[in-house]
């Protein structure tokens, strides 16, 4: 990719279609559009013009550097992401020593566990984290560390079973391809890092200490959304209906 392909891709990253601009100046001599005038952006040309729908009717297009203007930045929204959790613990023999290999509870014990689990992945969280969580570790300049502000992980009952969660704020649309990114950084981050550090810290519960991970290598573990996470708990019912009636 040659390097006026690059600047086009990285400008039509930063200026998505819809994204809200309002116009302090416009630098053209003849009609410029009003200072103040707000619109949304149509497209952005390989010549890096952005291309725009005012609000007044108008499609003149913006240079950027020339022309001055502010993003209006939309209100982030709630966007949550669901992972199987699973709970074990290192139980003793008669002797009082810990067996070398985990007891994995079941999801009716894990319930039970809602609260400690909670407090665990609060506390879990870093001084550098406060404002917006696993974010501040995402260390790349790309349309998902603008849009996505904050990312946090906790934990949430459904269905009688609990589900690790992915608690982020969105501003603005993710694409398909942002949200695979997105998906993936957050399943790194159970699997190989924030969630690391944490499956090897016991938890403390009135019957004893607990280790809880957000992520495993079985084949059904996944990252969904809530969309996603309900179909599936709706075809998994379903496929529980239909072997009772067969």
């Amino acid at each position: 990719m040659n390097t006026s392909m690059e600047a086009a891709k990285r400008m039509r990253e930063k200026y998505p279609p819809g994204t809200q601009i309002r116009l302090n100046q416009m630098d053209d001599p003849y009609a410029p559009v009003l200072s103040g005038t707000v619109g949304k952006v149509d497209f952005v040309d390989d010549a890096l013009q952005i291309h725009m729908i005012w609000e007044d009717g108008r499609t003149l297009a913006l240079l950027p550097g020339v022309d001055d203007f502010t993003v209006i930045q939309p209100e982030p929204a709630p966007l949550k992401l669901y992972m199987p959790l699973t709970m074990d613990c290192y139980e003793q023999n008669k002797w009082g020593d810990y067996e070398e290999y985990p007891t994995e509870f079941s999801p009716e014990e894990t319930v039970a566990c809602h609260d400690n689990i909670f407090t665990a992945l609060v506390k879990e969280r870093m001084p550098e984290e406060a404002e917006r969580g696993l974010m501040h570790w995402y260390g790349e300049n790309d349309a998902v560390d603008r849009k996505v502000r904050s990312a946090f992980f906790s934990v949430e009952e459904q269905n009688g079973r609990l589900w690790g969660t992915a608690e982020c704020q969105v501003a603005g649309t993710l694409s398909p391809d942002e949200l695979d990114t997105l998906k993936a950084y957050l399943a790194g981050q159970a699997s190989d890092g924030w969630g690391e550090s944490f499956e090897q810290r016991p938890i403390s519960t009135p019957d004893g200490e607990i280790y809880v991970h957000l992520w495993n290598s079985n084949d059904d573990w996944s990252m969904m959304t809530e969309d996603e996470f309900h179909a599936a708990q709706e075809q998994l019912i379903g496929g529980r209906t239909m072997g009772g009636i067969s």
